[in-house]
């Protein structure tokens, strides 16, 4: 006992809370009509980034960025479909918190291997391989010591029944009332909201997997506390479909959420792939282009469809919020609070309307681009708000310098610590996707990035390019990527991009889309 509560004292706890798909913008403190009391508190005791983006802007390759301090084309997860290969993954977060003596934890979605593959592949995400992975398998996963998930966990498709699946979906199922809640659901409750993929859902809070990453989170803390933890604790909300359960589906009233400034599509003003890469056809098998065609794009909507839509997103995002409370009330009932560097981020953001545009893609808006990031813990200053350019990349070396533990490899991250307990600055975060035909019919190389006062991409393979004046221009309406008068900043932020570490990796085969 003595050797623990040593060991506690040297080294912080590491508790890293994720959504999926969840704007910068879209926490109260930043001034938009949603409810996060909890995570408004968090940011009070704590830091903040108000200009943190993600490494890529479709799930696999963020989370795996996160996992392993590397851009997409070093880890070699450029895409949804290519899994992060085993090796790479074990030298990452958790690997190295574990060989430092920390208890390492993952609850939730991973999405660290594909779901939907053309054969089945062998990892316990695979969901025709799901079922070699037995009711007692824990792990280990990606360096993590112990891990129970769920797979996919948005709710476009019901809960698999074992044996595939896995934990949430053998707890969902266990009791042999799987069939009735899948009935409720996949209930719609009045009124419908006329919206695409966006319905008040019947199935009751308790049984919905928010709730079960929160409950399962605190489960967690409460048996590994003796020692030092890291835990990543993943929901997969607010990611569509737009199914929040009652009575947080009605929490916002859709006439009271904020609409974007601009939210009409203007593909004659943008650079040529923001046409092509929504009308152009995926290049997939039959069934697998389906799902993307009809699960990753939706029309423009009426002003009507997307207040209802933001609505029961705002209703997803405090479903959440409400569980990260039960959480920190957890740690501090616990006796943990002190000693515990708890941050919470998203993989990425969402459109959310902004230009006449919903879900993700290769349109680089701030919506999608920028991700929130909240730290607070022993030494985090209370109340400050860094406006430095920074990337979830960042997040390993982060918790790294804060539990005492050595890499496993290099990073391309660097450790926030300095940003957070100094004045340390950073000139930009740079962002990459190496997107193939199968995601919307034409390849991409797109090159992203952003400083304080600008955001530039540049689509590699043909030179075109958009640049934003983020101070006088902050909704990016005006495309300066051709304007002389911008010729000396767009050299500079061409010299950023330029920068990037000669260490990509060969294209990796995708195993499936998502």
């Amino acid at each position: 006992m003595q050797d623990n509560k040593s060991d506690r004292a040297r080294k912080a706890n590491i508790l890293f809370i994720t959504s999926d798909q969840q704007r910068a913008d879209c926490y109260g403190f930043e001034g938009r009509m949603v409810k996060t009391p909890h995570l408004d508190q968090m940011a009070r005791e704590g830091t903040r980034f108000s200009a943190c983006i993600t490494p890529n802007v479709v799930c696999q390759p963020a989370r795996a960025s996160i996992l392993t301090g590397l851009l997409p084309k070093t880890h070699g997860v450029s895409d949804n479909g290519i899994d992060l290969p085993a090796e790479t993954g074990g030298r990452g977060m958790a690997g190295a918190l574990a060989r430092a003596g920390c208890a390492t934890g993952f609850i939730g979605k991973a999405h660290f291997s594909s779901y939907f593959t053309f054969k089945p592949t062998g990892t316990p995400e695979c969901f025709d391989s799901s079922p070699d992975f037995g009711p007692d398998w824990v792990g280990p996963y990606m360096g993590f010591e112990h891990v129970e998930m769920m797979l996919l966990g948005h709710n476009r498709y019901l809960p698999s029944k074992p044996p595939r699946g896995q934990h949430y979906e053998r707890w969902y199922h266990g009791d042999g009332y799987g069939d009735e809640r899948d009935r409720l659901y996949s209930t719609h409750l009045p009124p419908e909201t006329g919206t695409p993929q966006t319905f008040h859902s019947g199935l009751p809070v308790a049984w919905h997997n928010t709730t079960w990453v929160g409950n399962r989170t605190i489960d967690y803390i409460r048996e590994n506390q003796a020692k030092p933890f890291c835990l990543w604790a993943s929901f997969p909300d607010p990611h569509h479909p737009f199914d929040a359960p009652e009575p947080w589906s009605r929490l916002h009233d859709p006439e009271d959420v904020d609409l974007p400034l601009h939210r009409t599509r203007d593909f004659d003003r943008r650079p040529w792939w923001h046409r092509a890469s929504l009308e152009n056809e995926p290049q997939l098998p039959a069934h697998l282009k389906k799902l993307r065609e009809e699960f990753s794009r939706i029309p423009e909507l009426s002003d009507a469809q997307l207040r209802q839509l933001i609505a029961n997103y705002y209703g997803m995002i405090a479903l959440i919020d409400h569980n990260v409370g039960r959480i920190l009330t957890a740690l501090r009932d616990f006796g943990l609070a002190e000693n515990t560097l708890v941050v919470y981020s998203s993989d990425h953001g969402e459109w959310l309307g902004d230009h006449g545009l919903v879900l993700k893609g290769p349109m680089m808006y701030d919506g999608l681009l920028r991700v929130g990031l909240i730290a607070r813990g022993p030494g985090v200053p209370r109340g400050k708000v860094s406006a430095q350019p920074v990337s979830t990349i960042d997040l390993l070396p982060t918790f790294l310098d804060y539990a005492g533990a050595s890499p496993l490899g290099s990073y391309h991250g660097s450790s926030l610590r300095p940003l957070i307990e100094g004045d340390a600055t950073r000139d930009f975060a740079f962002n990459e996707w190496d997107m193939r035909v199968g995601r919307c019919g034409v390849p991409l190389d797109l090159r992203t990035v952003r400083t304080r006062t600008q955001r530039m991409t540049v689509e590699q393979n043909t030179g075109a390019g958009e640049l934003y004046d983020l101070v006088n221009d902050p909704h990016e309406m005006v495309n300066l990527f051709e304007d002389s008068g911008y010729r000396k900043v767009r050299q500079e932020l061409e010299g950023m991009i330029a920068a990037r570490p000669d260490d990509a990796l060969p294209q990796m085969t995708p195993v499936g889309t998502a």
